[in-house]
Order: C-alpha cells, then sequence, then structure tokens
C-alpha cells in the first residue's frame, strides 16, 4: 500500500516536471522568421508590438547620429564636448547593436520613424537657435540632451522587459548593455551641470 503511494506521489512529480519543461518559452520558427513560445506568460501579438518599437529606436539611435555633432559644434564647456563626443560614439555602437539584435530575430534592420525622438530633436536645435554661446546655450543643450536620455531609457528598459517575457535573453542582454549605456550618459550630463555649466556661468558674470 505504502509502495503504491510512493510510486503514485512519484508518477505525479515527474508530469508535473514534463510540463513546466513543456511550457518554457523557446525559439520556433515561423515562416522563415524567429517566433516565439511563451507559454501563455505573454500576451499574444507582443512580439510584433517589440519589433516595432525596435524599429521605432533604431531610427531615433541613427537621427541622434547626425544630431549630436550639432550640438558639439554649439558647446562651449570642454566637458560637455567630451561627454557628448564620447557619447556619440556610443551611439554608433547602439546602432550596431540594434542590427544584431535585428539579426538575432531574422528580421530586417528597418528603421521606423519615431515622432518623439524628432519632437525631441527640433526642440534642442530651438534652443541652440534661440540662445548665445556659452553658459546658457551648454544648460540649454544639457538639458534638451538629458530629455532624449530619459525617453531612450524608458525605451530600452521596456524593450529590455518585452525580450524577457518573449523568452529572448540574449536579446535582453544587448538592450541591458545600450541601457546602462543611456543611464551613465544622464548621469554625466547633470554632472556637467553642476561642475562646468556653473563655473562657467561665474565666469562670465564676473567678466561682464
Amino acid at each position: 500500500m505504502v509502495k503504491n503511494i510512493l510510486n503514485n506521489q512519484f508518477l505525479l512529480k515527474k508530469q508535473k516536471l514534463v510540463k513546466m519543461k513543456n511550457e518554457k518559452k523557446v525559439p520556433q520558427k515561423t515562416n522563415g522568421k524567429m517566433a516565439v513560445s511563451t507559454g501563455g506568460n505573454a500576451p499574444e501579438g507582443l512580439h510584433k508590438f517589440f519589433v516595432d518599437g525596435l524599429k521605432d529606436i533604431y531610427w531615433a539611435e541613427k537621427a541622434l547620429t547626425k544630431a549630436i555633432p550639432k550640438m558639439i559644434k554649439n558647446a562651449t564647456s570642454a566637458e560637455l564636448r567630451d561627454a557628448l563626443t564620447n557619447h556619440l560614439e556610443e551611439t554608433k555602437g547602439q546602432v550596431t547593436r540594434l542590427e544584431e539584435v535585428f539579426t538575432n530575430l531574422e528580421e530586417r534592420a528597418v528603421a521606423k520613424k519615431c515622432d518623439a525622438m524628432e519632437g525631441l530633436i527640433k526642440e534642442a536645435e530651438g534652443i541652440m537657435s534661440e540662445t548665445d554661446k556659452g553658459s546658457m546655450r551648454d544648460a540649454g543643450i544639457i538639458a534638451a540632451g538629458q530629455k532624449v536620455e530619459h525617453y531612450e531609457i524608458a525605451t530600452y528598459g521596456t524593450l529590455a522587459a518585452y525580450a524577457g517575457l518573449l523568452g529572448l535573453q540574449e536579446v535582453q542582454s544587448l538592450l541591458h548593455e545600450s541601457l546602462a549605456e543611456e543611464k551613465a550618459a544622464d548621469e554625466k550630463l547633470t554632472e556637467v551641470t553642476e561642475r562646468a555649466v556653473m563655473a562657467s556661468s561665474e565666469t562670465e558674470e564676473q567678466e561682464a
């Protein structure tokens, strides 16, 4: 009797383990592209929504590779120029990283116009054209730059979460790399505001 009970418990436990294994998220091929089995944890259609988000941030990063050099040209603070120059190289790397993500998903790397980033870039251009060169323009460039960083932080954070839900661990890791770079860039711009811009403003007041 006891032996039968133990055998039944063993069989039930084995069946549960098999069921859990089958429900794991595993990549599958569908119509020549990478699809994902989510075990019911992710909403239907999330994969397409995820890819659309990647196309959006891909456009944004490519647009920034053209916008950041204009900020560098207009900045007065050497520390600000250095921070922007460094992040420009990171941005180019993020474009390449997104292309790696598309390859991983077996999707074409297609940029979809990002209205939010277009608006942020236009705002930055307006600030640079409406301020005199010096500490105030630097402060404006930093403000515009941090708005861009905050948008990118939110975007990469969301996309990384989606990748996790879809069982795309390698893709999630790549997105986390870009997320970390954006957070560091935002922190650096805050430091530049506190040091270089304020110091430059005090110098300008003394010279006036």
